[in-house]
């Protein structure tokens, strides 16, 4: 805990501060906008800073991520509350903080069993074109507020066929105010990047919308927002709903945690440091709990929050924890100046945030990189605008895992032979035509682990290899296993029995210790003569020499 601390410089506080002025800058109308995003109040956005900043940085390894609402985040849990039967809007907030909690909690107990792997499972392709989808999504449900218009129902494009029909009907005054928004926000973007454009535009709506009276003129407000501090309360959500929720809290944790350990990553790579993975799931699943028991959204690290906190200068956890004061003092004083502020604005920085998810250029890389893995996360984009966000991740991960087992379960089998040059080593032989083989011995190696999975296929090739050759002998390099099950034993017993009844005989070479032991256990050594391991390939192809010598 707290593990910058001990190390903490005098010399590094200016840039603390000044680093979380600045996000304090950004994260204000960000969390207000969030917050309208996953359909709650726009003081949860606020409630949400003085919980994940603080507690990601006492139980957090990174020394610049930054923990807050996420626009991911935040539809995930718009779009698993919106499908109970809420009766009103304290109701969808108590579902949300239940899921917000069970997320956390979900990410804690994954951390304490040091599952931190598990977003391995979720390749970057399918997680680029969830993002991407995402994004979409996102955009087009801020484009009612861009317009003036009711939100319709459905999915992504419903919605946006829904918008086109009623555009007659869009105030011409709202989407002055929204497109001005935007313009500003991508010109500071572009022209002044170290600008908090967010907070400027943030300031300049409320002012231009007090000056103008523009609610008068048609265009819809925040309104009043509550000053005080969040009461600490325990989300009450019936086991019945909380079952529903778990398959939700589910895919937020996954998409929360591989958020934040990209991000993180990111940082510690650049500074030089290294991050526990596990205790960032304990990290980022208490800054859930706590943020679901003041009321707040989701929190996961952004990369781009993350980025203007380094891009200021941020040396430590400090500077998060500097912006979650001044949060504090937001939320006790200065939530009166939020009623002027405009919904369009708010939906032109939503709008900005996300946009920048729309990364076209790195799907175009995974096309030509790995055509497959594409279409992996194009398939995930469509389920996410087609269908439902959490919908969309689903059909991802199973895509993935259909591709991995598909992969896993074809290995690739190499016949080698040994390298001219250096003696003793050998190289398959297809990929290194140099590479001379015995007369004679076939000497194959399986460019993965075999497993149950795999282990007929590898039979099967290996039996096609030896009908299409003149082979007396054959040798199986099992170097890639550090261990076998009881299926593989039991597919190489018949390979040998299958061998045998040709008159060819079976050599292991490099069996490592975990599979020779399995392999007397199995009756494996027995079937194939414990004479019949090596510990080299070239042993056993000198083995299997001689034997056609004797032969």
């Amino acid at each position: 805990m707290v593990g910058w601390l001990p190390q903490y410089q005098r010399s590094w506080l200016s840039s603390d501060l000044i680093a979380g002025f600045t996000i304090w800058g950004l994260l204000v109308p960000e969390m207000i906008a969030y917050a309208g995003l996953a359909g709650l109040s726009p003081q949860a956005g606020l409630y949400t800073l003085l919980a994940t900043l603080g507690l990601y940085a006492i139980f957090g390894t990174s020394r610049q991520l930054v923990v807050a609402g996420t626009s991911a985040s935040a539809v995930l849990v718009f779009s698993a509350v919106s499908g109970l039967a809420a009766t009103s809007s304290s109701d969808s907030a108590n579902l949300a903080a239940g899921l917000i909690v069970a997320t956390g909690a979900l990410l804690v107990v994954a951390g304490l069993l040091k599952l931190g792997f598990i977003t391995q499972f979720l390749s970057r392709p399918v997680m680029a074109g969830f993002v991407f989808g995402l994004a979409i999504f996102v955009c087009v449900s801020q484009l009612p507020k861009l317009l003036g218009l009711e939100k319709g129902d459905g999915n992504t494009l419903q919605q946006l066929g829904h918008l086109i029909r009623d555009l007659d009907d869009a105030s011409v005054t709202t989407l002055v105010v929204g497109l001005a928004a935007l313009a500003l926000l991508w010109g500071l973007e572009m022209r002044a990047p170290r600008v908090p454009g967010g907070l400027v535009v943030l300031a300049l709506g409320i002012g231009l919308s007090a000056l103008f009276n523009l609610a008068d003129h048609g265009v819809a407000i925040i309104g009043d927002i509550p000053t005080g501090l969040p009461s600490l309360s325990v989300p009450d959500v019936r086991v019945d709903d909380l079952w529903v929720l778990l398959p939700s809290a589910i895919g937020m944790m996954l998409v929360i945690y591989s958020e934040a350990l990209g991000a993180a990553t990111t940082f510690a790579e650049k500074h030089g440091y290294r991050l526990d993975s596990n205790q960032e799931m304990i990290a980022l699943g208490l800054a859930n709990i706590g943020s679901g028991f003041l009321g707040g959204l989701a929190g996961g690290g952004s990369l781009s929050q993350s980025a203007v906190n380094d891009g200021a200068g941020a040396r430590t956890e400090l500077s998060p924890v500097f912006a979650s004061l001044l949060s504090l003092v937001t939320v006790i004083a200065l939530t009166p100046l939020f009623h002027d502020l405009p919904e369009a604005v708010l939906a032109a920085l939503i709008i900005h945030a996300v946009s920048h998810l729309m990364r076209v250029r790195e799907m175009r890389g995974f096309y030509r990189l790995v055509p497959s893995e594409f279409w992996l996360g194009m398939a995930t984009l469509a389920g996410v605008v087609l269908f439902e966000v959490l919908a969309g991740l689903i059909i991802g991960v199973l895509l993935s895992l259909v591709l991995f087992i598909a992969r896993a379960s074809r290995p690739r089998v190499s016949v080698l032979g040994e390298n001219p040059a250096v003696p003793g080593a050998y190289l398959d032989v297809q990929r290194h035509p140099q590479a001379r083989t015995t007369d004679g011995v076939l000497v194959v190696k399986v460019d993965a682990p075999i497993f149950y999975a795999n282990a007929q296929s590898v039979r099967d090739s290996i039996d096609d290899l030896v009908e299409n050759a003149v082979v007396r002998a054959v040798v199986l390099d099992l170097d890639t296993n550090d261990d076998i099950d009881v299926t593989t034993a039991d597919q190489l017993v018949k390979l040998r029995h299958s061998l045998d009844g040709r008159g060819i005989t079976l050599g292991l070479a490099r069996v490592h210790a975990p599979t020779l032991l399995t392999a007397e256990r199995a009756g494996l050594i027995q079937a194939a003569d414990s004479s019949q391991v090596f510990p080299t390939v070239s042993a056993a192809v000198a083995w299997a020499t001689e034997d056609q010598r004797r032969i």
